[in-house]
């Protein structure tokens, strides 16, 4: 059996992350502005609720028995929306706290 390895391509594994090569996000086609908050988090929200509804779609269509959707196919979209989903839940968790802690300084 020979097995050989393809070299690491850095610039295809950060467009297929959503990043350009600077690690910004990219937005149709185009880097998000740095000081646009409100529009990465509305973006990442975003992603992350289509993930989630690609993962439903492919597991309908694996209970569907359709033969085009692989089950392995439909386990990663899963792995995928709930990494996505538990990493926007920690987001939310530190933009509280952060919240919290500066209703509480004295000014």
């Amino acid at each position: 059996m020979n097995v050989t390895l393809k070299p690491f391509n850095f610039a295809q594994a950060v467009a297929r992350a959503g990043l350009d090569t600077n690690g910004m996000p990219i937005q149709q086609g185009k880097a998000v502005e740095k000081g646009d908050f409100s529009s990465a988090l509305t973006n990442a929200l975003k992603s992350v609720s289509s993930t989630q509804n690609n993962a439903t779609e492919l597991q309908r269509q694996v209970q569907l028995d359709n033969p085009t959707v692989s089950i392995e196919e439909t386990m990663v979209a899963m792995q995928k929306a709930q990494i996505g989903f538990q990493a926007t839940l920690q987001v939310r968790n530190k933009l509280v706290q952060a919240y919290s802690d500066i209703m509480n300084m004295s000014v």
